[in-house]
């Protein structure tokens, strides 16, 4: 039974991500930081269904919180499937966007990806096996008005994804990341009404966190292995 990680596991996305990778499977490490009922709730469901989950908490961007966190679940061997999914908004157009609103968010999503990340390599690279899943959006590739702090951290995790896949090619391991466009949850749901769902998403309507889940669960798999580098849009057409 392969490891899995999830961070910002107690989240919609999130959620769906640790539930499919328990179906498929997997002992699932739901992460949860702040919100660890959270995610334990997400866990029990899917030791509920049959498979195996634990819920665990520590800051992404805390790089000592994060590194005595993972050491002590490496204790139980090698972490060979990844997926990045921690992330924060904190929106406003770059002349009124604050030092603090800028770093906060490069820190979670960009920051975090390495501290998370970078001690789970060489215990996933002796496996000769490894996935690792990036959660990047559609704002890194198109831009978005109020995001330049969010599109600027996913877009580098474009570039992290890239470099860490050529590293790590020889090695059984592949790296990719997914780009969600407007996908169905209490955040999305409190932005984007009917109308402007119609006007920006060329399928008139959202996608589901499980059609996200789908797509990270496949490219955590043996059918799979021969992807790698790739920054993969699910957004119903949108670009």
């Amino acid at each position: 039974m392969k490891r899995a990680l999830v961070t910002g596991g107690s989240g919609a996305i999130g959620a769906a991500l640790c539930r499919k990778l328990g179906a498929d499977g997997h002992h699932v490490l739901v992460h949860g930081n702040h919100r660890l009922a959270q995610a334990e709730s997400v866990a029990a469901a899917i030791i509920a269904a049959g498979g195996s989950a634990q819920a665990i908490a520590f800051d992404v961007a805390d790089a000592v919180a994060c590194g005595a966190a993972l050491e002590q679940l490496l204790e139980a061997g090698a972490i060979q499937i990844v997926v990045n999914n921690a992330g924060i908004h904190d929106d406003a157009v770059m002349p009124a966007m604050s030092r603090e609103q800028w770093a906060r968010v490069i820190d979670v999503s960009l920051n975090g990806f390495f501290n998370v990340t970078q001690p789970l390599l060489l215990p996933m690279i002796r496996t000769r096996w490894g996935r690792i899943v990036n959660m990047s959006s559609v704002s890194a590739l198109t831009g978005n008005p109020g995001q330049t702090n969010y599109a600027a951290a996913k877009a580098g995790l474009h570039g992290a994804t890239k470099s860490l896949a050529l590293e790590l090619a020889s090695r059984g391991v592949t790296v990719n990341a997914v780009a969600p466009g407007i996908i169905a949850s209490p955040m999305a749901d409190a932005v984007f009404g009917r109308e402007l769902i119609d006007r920006l998403v060329p399928m008139k309507r959202a996608g589901t966190p499980d059609e996200v889940a789908e797509l990270v669960a496949f490219l955590a798999s043996d059918r799979a292995a021969y992807i790698s580098g790739q920054i993969i849009a699910i957004n119903g057409a949108m670009i």
